[in-house]
């Protein structure tokens, strides 16, 4: 159980009962030290695995939690989001708590009836409206907020309401009463519910609390007060609990999630073990140093907890950092550099392009449909909810009535597939349609995997027995998984929400439209919301795990009004970055000077930020039209200049410098000059030399020695 963890995870795994906080960073194994500390307890007979009630925020996090288990040989353990745990227990004790009415049904949306709220106290409210309003009741009842303390609360809060506070307050009531009225429930309301069945109900509590006596919440940092009260009431005073979180990842305050609870644990908990994960498995050392360097002015609360991550990974590429002239120039460089990635052997399933809204997301639809990249977008729908999908799992059922029991569950999969017009060797070039065939496709590639595991049948108490997996089988699983949204992967490029990002992960992540105005947001305006819009960046910084593209526009159109770049990225600084609050006035004055020049890729037109890349004039990854024969009179010459000079070879002319001048070729000086890192002085020096040997001159038609002495 222990072979192959680091220290860090050994000592989470190996804690003793009792409260324990684990501060996980990104990317360092949290998944698998609280499954294999819960995996330890029960096999070393510390814990019984039934009593074990592990909550998390996703409904796939709560999967791979089980999957885990399941491998390391724990069966048992209740993995559970909290309102799925909610939900089951509310259900359970209804008809006690009830007392025999039916239990009222679940609303999966609060814009129908918010709607009908809006209408009720004279506000009219689109769709869009009755989501933000919507929005603002979750974070009001999330916070234990009652509609006569919403004003007030919103105040402390400083919120940024979508209409005037007090009519907020009247939606809400009139929400609440509408509600009422029709035997309808959210889900903020069924969480109240577990609460008030276990605080009221003594003998709902004495059942809960006999039935879940070892606690572990993954992702602490997102928890409400809402959550947090139900926390308290399955433990009842107990404190057998176990924490994983990272304070640098708490970006959902706008929902009510505070990190609060995980900050102030060791407090609430005297004598916690506490345990720091800081190996970085997931990133090369390149993303770690950025992701470190993104965080490290961090402030506030959450800085308190701020861990310096460790990359474990061999080296890999510099981050890229890029500014384009505008957004259509930007997605298409990004597409661009999607199919060429593609074209090269990446999966597109393994690029992610991140974003800080989703109204970034169409410019990026369209210039990958236009490169002819397949794409999907996360959040846009839920995988089990899409048309073809809903068609293709009634194919599916259908097709157990007639298929051969003898044929492999792939091919027998295919072939029902046929019937909503799926073809596995024809897919579409790019946009909507690819991205519905693509759909499809996902169900086969787990209609694949889901064959390798078959079905293990009890025989007598020992002895057990495989038989190969059905077709029945398989709609079975696929009905489990949209039960507990459990998606497959979808073989397209991801177009994202950094919101909606966090938790994945990918081999190329592109971070883009990052400008002030956009990341930080403008709607951040205290301290406190730019700092979670630093976390926000540090997110995405830390989804990549081998190649990262930073980039911003300098205009939102075509000719438009120029903006600067984030305030986060502290390699544009000196690009204009501008003054920040807090600042020394030394700081100050350094962004107040000017920018330096601008220098564009001559292949693409990306504008060149490190040094290398601004005098070679193209990026490191774009071809080098370089002149070999060339580049060797150039260094010839610069070992003599070197030797006469007694300097070091780079005091002459660096290796990037001379690669420029054979890829660039100038032939006038001011060619030559332009040439970064070569000014006036080296101008006079090795000017001349340099343009005959461009020209086709002998390095020993230009080294008279003279020439060089100081």
């Amino acid at each position: 159980m222990l072979a192959g963890l680091d220290p860090e995870q050994r000592s989470a795994v190996t804690a003793p009962a009792g409260p324990v906080c684990v501060l996980a960073g990104a990317g360092t194994g949290k998944t698998r030290a609280v499954t294999s500390r819960i995996a330890h307890r029960a096999l070393t007979g510390d814990i019984s695995a039934r009593h074990v009630l592990a909550v998390t925020f996703t409904a796939r996090a709560a999967a791979e939690m089980r999957s885990r288990l399941t491998l390391l040989g724990v069966q048992g353990v209740q993995a559970r989001t909290f309102h799925a745990a909610a939900l089951r227990q509310v259900r359970y004790f209804a008809p006690r708590l009830l007392e025999g009415r039916a239990m009222p049904e679940l609303l999966d949306s609060k814009v129908r009836v918010v709607t009908l709220a809006a209408a009720k106290v004279g506000l009219r409210a689109d769709r869009a409206a009755a989501r933000d309003l919507a929005g603002e009741i979750e974070w009001a009842k999330s916070s234990l907020v009652e509609p006569g303390e919403y004003v007030v609360a919103a105040a402390k809060a400083l919120r940024e309401t979508p209409h005037d506070p007090a009519k907020v307050a009247e939606v809400f009531a009139a929400y609440e009463k509408l509600k009422r009225g029709n035997g309808v429930i959210d889900f903020e309301d069924m969480l109240r519910a577990a609460v008030w069945g276990i605080e009221e109900h003594p003998d709902v509590a004495e059942q809960v609390r006999g039935q879940y006596r070892h606690f572990v919440v993954d992702e602490y940092q997102d928890v409400n007060p809402l959550q947090q009260r139900l926390l308290e009431a399955w433990l009842g005073g107990r404190d057998d609990l176990t924490v994983v979180g990272d304070a640098s990842q708490t970006i959902y305050s706008f929902t009510g999630a505070t990190s609060a609870y995980l900050v102030d644990f060791p407090r609430r908990h005297r004598g916690a073990t506490v345990v720091r994960l800081v190996r970085d498995y997931r990133s090369t050392p390149q993303v770690v140093g950025l992701a470190n360097a993104v965080i490290s002015q961090a402030r506030g609360a959450e800085a308190r907890l701020r861990l310096e991550l460790v990359g474990q990974r061999p080296p890999g590429p510099e981050p890229d950092l890029r500014i384009f002239t505008d957004e259509p120039a930007e997605a298409a460089a990004v597409a661009a550099r999607c199919r060429t990635m593609i074209d090269g052997g990446t999966p597109a399933r393994e690029i992610a392009v991140l974003f800080r809204t989703n109204a970034q997301s169409e410019a990026y639809e369209k210039a990958l449909t236009e490169a002819g990249v397949p794409y999907v977008v996360q959040g846009a729908e839920r995988f089990f909810e899409r048309a073809e999908v809903r068609q293709a799992m009634i194919a599916l059922r259908a097709a157990t009535r007639s298929v051969d029991g003898g044929i492999p569950l792939p091919t027998a999969v295919r072939e029902a597939l046929t019937a909503v017009g799926w073809a596995p060797d024809a897919p579409p070039a790019g946009g909507a349609a690819r991205e519905r065939w693509e759909a499809l496709a996902a169900l086969v590639q787990l209609a694949e995997e889901y064959a390798g595991t078959p079905p293990v049948l009890p025989v007598g108490e020992a002895a057990v027995i495989e038989r190969p997996v059905t077709l029945t089988d398989f709609n079975d699983e696929l009905a489990r998984r949209a039960a507990q949204q459990h998606v497959p992967t979808v073989d397209g490029v991801t177009l994202a929400s950094l919101h909606s990002a966090k938790g994945l992960e990918w081999d190329a992540v592109f971070l883009v439209g990052l400008s002030e105005g956009t990341l930080p947001t403008t709607y951040a305006r205290t301290a406190e919301q730019v700092e979670e819009e630093r976390r926000l960046l540090y997110v995405g910084v830390t989804r990549a795990r081998e190649w990262l593209w930073l980039s911003y526009s300098v205009a939102r159109s075509p000719g438009g009004r120029a903006r600067r770049p984030s305030r986060f990225l502290p390699q544009l600084d000196r690009s204009g970055g501008g003054e920040r609050a807090g600042a020394t006035p030394a700081k100050q004055a350094a962004a107040r000077r000017p920018a330096a020049r601008v220098i564009s890729c001559r292949i693409c037109g990306a504008t060149l930020l490190a040094g290398p890349d601004r005098k070679l004039g193209r990026c490191p990854t774009c071809p080098s039209d370089i002149d070999e024969e060339l580049y060797e009179r150039l260094r010839e010459w610069r070992v003599r200049v070197a030797g006469v000079q007694k300097v070091p070879s780079y005091v002459v002319f660096t290796d990037a410098t001379l690669t420029a001048l054979a890829e660039r070729k100038p032939v006038r000086a001011e060619e030559l000059i332009a040439i970064a890192g070569i000014g006036p002085r080296k101008l006079g020096l090795y000017g001349e030399s340099v343009l005959a040997l461009v020209k086709g001159a002998a390095v020993d038609d230009v080294c008279p020695q003279k020439t060089f002495e100081k």
